[in-house]
């Protein structure tokens, strides 16, 4: 794993600051000589795994409330309207101008022109070897291509965290929902009994500290210290070194997960992007290994425009996923497929609603099932 050390510019400034975070770094390691400390078990037996746990039983509950995620892609599911017309036409004998329709169609859905002709292709490709003869042959064939491109590339859907604590870096432009993603997060683990640990790092928005304050309290987290208008690598080694002075003292007051909150920032502004790099590591002087993941938060209203910025950010601090939000706002949503197949970056949560409970995991057939839903087209028929 690649070293990384506080320098000057990254975090207190000045030389005094370095030989303090060298020696909080070595009192911890001299406490806990293994290192990243294993994940416990819920009842703090020791075992391993506890946060993978508390992920999978998320995910499983959200399996159980499709009408969430069903009803949270409305729109989206309105803009392909137009797949059923067209499906309730289908012939084989015309099926080349019926499959440049549709790819018009998944275009107005910002699907993109690469993605939408990757997935009429392969439907192209079933026609041809007698798979695809009938129009639900395609609507399958449709949603089989659509899973695929959400797959293929990707990771797992889920969050990897291996130590204890874990952290979670969370970045994006601003207005994109970083710190209400934040919270959201910080809930459904702290509900399922996770020891969550707030690191509010916007410190150039006031309302962040506030808002972020909001969150931990109904989610039962801990909200760390905040300095408005301080450099946020320095604030998040702060509260990390704290972290760290505390579980020396007692080896029992260890956070399962800590989640970071970061300043938005344009894309396109080198030298804020160069800051957002000494927060990540910051993160990692201070916890080796650590973050687990680091997850861009994209506006889902913003359609293919989010291409962009996850590019940047992902050349900036390599990015391990993406959570989509505000998708129940727009039509747009066929940019989780494109960004998806074009970055080979796997989305970790969806935003569909206000609510808490409205940040679902992601689940690629979910997804296809809910734009293109079997009632639909039994309604058609």
């Amino acid at each position: 794993m690649q070293q990384t050390h506080l320098s000057r510019s990254r975090c207190a400034g000045s030389n005094l600051s370095r030989v303090r975070a060298a020696i909080v770094v070595a009192a911890f390691h001299a406490c806990s000589r293994r290192g990243a400390v294993k994940v416990r078990a819920n009842g703090g037996d020791g075992g391993p795994g506890l946060l993978q746990r508390l992920g999978r039983v998320i995910k499983e509950k959200a399996a159980g409330d499709f009408d969430r995620f069903f009803k949270g892609t409305t729109k989206t599911r309105e803009r392909l309207g137009l797949v059923d017309e067209l499906l309730a036409l289908w012939s084989l004998e015309d099926y080349e101008e019926s499959l440049e329709e549709l790819e018009e169609v998944l275009i107005s859905a910002d699907f993109g022109p690469r993605t939408a002709l990757k997935i009429v292709d392969r439907i192209r490709d079933g026609v041809k070897s007698g798979k695809v003869k009938s129009a639900e042959d395609t609507r399958t064939a449709l949603k089989e291509a659509i899973v695929e491109l959400l797959t293929a590339r990707s990771h797992s859907s889920e969050l990897k965290l291996q130590g204890r604590p874990a952290a979670v870096l969370i970045v994006g432009v601003n207005g994109a929902g970083k710190t209400t993603t934040v919270g959201k997060l910080a809930y459904k683990y702290g509900k399922e009994g996770a020891k969550v640990y707030l690191i509010p790092g916007d410190t150039f928005r006031a309302a962040a500290s506030e808002q972020l304050a909001e969150w931990g309290r109904r989610a039962g987290a801990t909200l760390g210290t905040f300095r408005e208008g301080a450099r946020p690598q320095a604030v998040i080694a702060s509260n990390l070194d704290d972290l760290r002075q505390r579980a020396c003292k007692d080896p029992e007051d260890v956070y399962d997960l800590i989640l970071v909150d970061t300043a938005g920032r344009l894309h396109t502004a080198y030298k804020l992007m160069e800051e957002l790099q000494m927060c990540k590591s910051a993160v990692g002087t201070a916890l080796q290994g650590q973050p687990d993941e680091t997850l861009l938060v994209l506006d889902g209203t913003t359609g293919l425009n989010m291409l962009n910025q996850a590019r940047e950010f992902n050349d900036a601090v390599r990015l391990t996923g993406l959570i989509l939000t505000k998708l129940d706002g727009t039509a747009r949503g066929g940019a989780v497929v494109s960004v998806v197949d074009q970055l080979g970056l796997p989305v970790k949560f969806i935003g569909v609603g206000e609510t808490a409970e409205d940040l679902q995991p992601f689940d690629a057939e979910a997804f296809a099932e809910a734009l293109f839903p079997r009632e639909v087209a039994m309604a058609v028929k």
